[in-house]
């Protein structure tokens, strides 16, 4: 008869988001992984398969949690403006935490086609929601109607990935603030 776990999956799988944020996919190891999620490498093979499997799982759990923040900042202000603003000024906050999103795409870039199966409906959901408050704020007359809203909400993403790597760079508040100000300039 088989044990019943000891251990409570999205506490384990929580934990292997944080060591692969911070060291990506090569620079984890099996130990690594083992010790952080306070399991026995047979339960994480049993429970999550191999490395890879438990990587693309930990892309998926990010990917979740990040867009629903993302969206949840998104349309929290009282115009599309303010709900915009309040998605850059949300990742200016915490740009210095590890981003396993924008990590798995500077490792492998384009390289693993089922890395980028799990990534794309989060990115294809995320770029339609930006599209569709950038259309609302220009029938509000506060982005320009000459601009296409699915290449500014494009430029918003690229934004966010380059304000994520500043502050994992080690840019400081004030700085990630002024990149957020130009970013939203731009939009004007």
């Amino acid at each position: 008869m088989a044990r019943p776990k000891e251990f409570d999956e999205d506490v384990a799988l929580d934990a292997a988001v944080a060591v692969f944020g911070e060291h990506g996919f090569e620079g984890s190891s099996s130990a690594m992984l083992v010790a952080a999620m306070g399991i026995g490498r047979q339960s994480l093979y049993d429970t999550f398969g191999d490395k890879w499997q438990l990587y693309q799982k930990a892309v998926r759990r990010y990917a979740e949690g990040e867009q629903t923040a993302h969206l949840d900042a998104l349309r929290s202000g009282a115009s599309a403006i303010d709900g915009i603003k309040a998605l850059v000024r949300r990742v200016v906050d915490t740009a210095s935490q590890p981003c396993l999103g924008v990590g798995s795409v500077c490792e492998f870039g384009v390289s693993r086609p089922d890395l980028l199966e799990t990534r794309a409906p989060f990115a294809d959901v995320l770029l339609s929601a930006i599209t569709g408050r950038v259309h609302e704020a220009q029938q509000a007359g506060d982005i320009p109607t000459d601009l296409d809203p699915q290449i500014v909400a494009g430029f918003l993403l690229t934004s966010i990935a380059g304000i994520r790597i500043a502050g994992r760079g080690g840019a400081d508040k004030a700085s990630l603030g002024a990149l957020a100000d130009i970013v939203l300039r731009a939009l004007r």
